[in-house]
């Protein structure tokens, strides 16, 4: 191809190009992924204050109840139209990690229980319990030997 091609090629390009609203979709995933933090954070002050729970079986209360609400949400169709909404603001909580593993297996669950749901569901989360055992890892590896 010569550079006359070239050119045209990429005024092509750069003529159809979508272009993206990235801080509008940034402060949106910013936003509904603090609503949903807070929402988690006011579960947990509920527990730790109104149920003179320890902050330990509070915090560990609290997120069983984000993963479940995050399930349930899954399974009634809202958590996609939110995702839609926020994008990446709705897979960073805990509650993203209940909505992979929910629509895995709402999406198998034609093939059986066991073959379809059970094995299906930790395909898509897999990946991400992979990536948080190896970053606790190394940050508490780095933790240990710097001392933060």
């Amino acid at each position: 191809m010569d550079i006359k091609h070239q050119k045209i090629i990429e005024k092509v390009k750069k003529e159809t190009e979508v272009q993206r609203p990235i801080f509008k979709n940034v402060f949106k995933a910013f936003i509904v992924g603090g609503i949903i933090s807070l929402i988690g954070q006011i579960i947990l002050e509920i527990l730790k204050d109104g149920f003179n729970l320890e902050k330990d079986l509070a915090s560990a209360i609290m997120v069983t109840i984000m993963v479940l609400i995050g399930a349930l949400l899954t399974g009634f169709g809202i958590y996609d139209k939110i995702g839609q909404f926020a994008g990446c603001g709705t897979i960073i909580p805990i509650t993203g990690f209940a909505n992979s593993m929910s629509s895995a297996a709402l999406e198998s669950k034609s093939e059986g229980m066991f073959l379809g749901i059970i094995t299906n569901m930790f395909k898509l989360a897999g990946s991400v319990i992979v990536v948080g055992v190896l970053s606790a890892f190394i940050f508490g590896t780095l933790r240990y030997f710097i001392g933060i």
